[in-house]
């Protein structure tokens, strides 16, 4: 089974409760197409003649996808606006800039595509029935885009092991980098060292530079280069490797709840799928567990699974700091272990024209915010013994 063949199968939009009808700012309905959400905010920006900074979208959305978002901006301007991959309307005025908290459901439209009629004609009651029970809530494959085949830089910075944070970050390719990136990382790799040769090659613009610069002058001095490193970025790495951890207890949590029916394939890595009679299945759908920190705390059985997971990457609690690194926070609270997709709608299979032979089947849903779209489509595939293909997936 796939998703995401093209842009248009992997639709979103964003389901936004406006603080009100009258203010200085203007809310725009923004839709793109096979761009990031930061490079829409440019594109829009400039043309609003405003600072990428001034202009508040309310979340992120994945790049291969029809995406519709909300911005705010404290400006009166034109109503419309067009661009490459984008165009805005202004929809109303507000008393402020849209926050996250606005954002209350996103609503997706996926094409499930590459299908055989028999898996087609199965996946109604596979539907049904995820929609009735629901699902564990791991961090899916988008959240670790900084992942590289050396580790995650989040760890290297737990470990205060500065020289590898910064030997990935300049030169391991990310899951979540672009063709340029890595090609440039693989030159980076073959000259390390070079830094005035690589100052020359590296893309503009990109914080890399910044780093290379301190590097030229003080070659050794790893940790004044991690620091010069974009703080937003060292925060996103460590929350990346939080979600890792967090993932892997509620793995083996799953694991001593029920039988392992089907697993799926989370940043190649399997993760369990269970089922559990009614009883248990809602002690689950109350049940949080706190994101790893310093001041987190398990309790019964999680105290122990949560330790085994930690001694396995050969940390503790304690080592969850940000010693070597100012102005980096790691990311406090916790998060509901199950979740469950409403208004999920299957449409009648159709000719596939991506796969010759094949069957495509059109499925809507709505979820809250910060649960991963991805992990309906890749339940079901388990469930029809199949994998889930697709960009990212």
């Amino acid at each position: 089974m796939h998703i995401q063949r093209r842009p248009e199968d992997f639709r979103i939009e964003e389901l936004i409760e406006f603080p009100g009808e009258r203010g200085a700012y203007a809310y725009y309905r923004v839709e793109k197409c096979g761009v990031p959400t930061s490079a829409v905010k440019e594109l829009l920006a400039k043309q609003l003649k405003v600072t990428p900074s001034a202009l508040a979208f309310v979340a992120q959305k994945p790049t291969v996808s029809v995406s519709i978002q909300y911005a705010s901006v404290r400006k009166r301007s034109a109503e419309t606006f067009t661009g490459e991959h984008f165009s805005a309307r202004r929809v109303q005025w507000g008393p402020r800039a849209l926050r996250a908290k606005d954002l209350h459901a996103n609503r997706y439209t996926l094409m499930l595509r590459n299908l055989h009629p028999n898996q087609a004609q199965a996946l109604p009651a596979i539907a049904d029935d995820v929609a009735r029970v629901g699902l564990p809530n791991y961090f899916d494959t988008r959240r670790f885009g900084s992942l590289s085949a050396e580790g995650f830089i989040g760890k290297a910075i737990l470990t205060r092991d500065v020289e590898k944070l910064i030997r990935i970050y300049l030169s391991e390719p990310l899951r979540g980098d672009s063709r340029e990136m890595r090609q440039f990382k693989r030159l980076v790799k073959s000259h390390w060292g070079q830094w005035g040769y690589l100052l020359h090659q590296a893309p503009r613009p990109s914080n890399l530079r910044s780093v290379i610069i301190h590097l030229k002058d003080h070659p050794h001095d790893y940790q004044k280069a991690a620091n010069l490193i974009h703080d937003n970025l060292l925060s996103g790495y460590l929350a990346a490797y939080q979600a890792w951890i967090w993932n892997h207890i509620l793995g083996r949590y799953l694991e001593q709840c029920g039988p392992v029916e089907h697993t799926i394939e989370i940043a190649r890595e399997r993760f369990p799928l269970i089922t559990l009679p009614e009883g248990a299945r809602e002690d689950l759908r109350a049940m949080t567990i706190e994101i790893p920190r310093l001041t987190a705390r398990y309790e019964g059985p999680l105290e122990t699974i949560a330790a085994a997971v930690l001694e396995a990457e050969g940390l503790t609690l304690r080592d969850f700091k940000t010693r070597i690194l100012r102005r980096v926070y790691l990311t406090k609270g916790e998060r509901a272990t199950w979740f469950a997709p409403s208004e999920l709608h299957l449409a009648d299979p159709v000719t596939d024209t991506a796969y010759p032979g094949r069957q495509a089947v059109e499925m809507t849903f709505t979820l809250a915010p910060n649960h991963y779209a991805t992990l309906i489509p890749k339940a079901m595939a388990a469930r029809l013994h199949t994998r889930l293909r697709g960009r990212r997936a």
